[in-house]
C-alpha cells in the first residue's frame, strides 16, 4: 500500500512541478508517467533492501529511459520530460539533513548526509549521461543503415 501511495504521490508531485516549469499541457500526463516510473523503481529497490544511493541511480536511469522514449514517441525535447521526471529522486532530504545537523553541531552525520548527498547527485547524473549516450549511439546506428 505504501508502494501505490508513493507512486501516486510522485506522479502528482511531478505533474504539478511540470506546471511550474510551464511544461505544455499536451505533455504534463507523460512527464507525471515518467516521474511515476522513477519513484516507483525507486520505492520498490528501497523496500528490497537496496541502498538509497543505488535506487536513486536505477531510480534515474528509469527515468531518463522512459523521457527519451516519450521524446522519440512525441517528437519533443528530452529536457521537457527529464527535468521535471527527475524530481522524486533529487536528494533534498539529504540536503536538509545536512544543513539540520550542521545547526545541531553534529559534523559527525552532517559529514555522513553530505557525502550521500553528493554520491546521489552523481549518480542522478551518471544515469542521464549513461542513457543519453545509449540513445545517441543507438540513433547513428540506425542512421547509418
Amino acid at each position: 500500500m505504501k508502494l501505490i501511495f508513493g507512486v501516486v504521490g510522485s506522479f502528482v508531485a511531478v505533474a504539478g512541478f511540470a506546471v511550474l516549469l510551464e511544461t505544455p499541457r499536451r505533455y504534463l500526463l507523460h512527464a507525471g508517467i515518467a516521474g511515476a516510473i522513477g519513484g516507483f523503481v525507486y520505492l520498490f529497490s528501497v523496500q528490497w533492501g537496496v541502498d538509497v544511493v543505488l535506487s536513486s541511480f536505477l531510480s534515474a536511469l528509469a527515468i531518463a529511459l522512459t523521457s527519451h522514449t516519450f521524446a522519440r514517441i512525441f517528437k519533443a525535447p528530452v529536457t521537457i520530460f527529464l527535468i521535471a521526471g527527475i524530481l522524486p529522486t533529487v536528494p533534498g532530504a539529504g540536503m536538509y539533513r545536512i544543513v539540520y545537523y550542521i545547526i545541531a553541531n553534529d559534523s559527525a552525520k552532517s559529514s555522513y548526509y553530505l557525502t550521500q548527498t553528493l554520491e546521489i547527485a552523481g549518480v542522478i547524473a551518471l544515469a542521464i549521461f549513461i542513457m543519453d549516450t545509449l540513445f545517441k549511439v543507438r540513433i547513428k546506428k540506425v542512421e547509418k543503415q
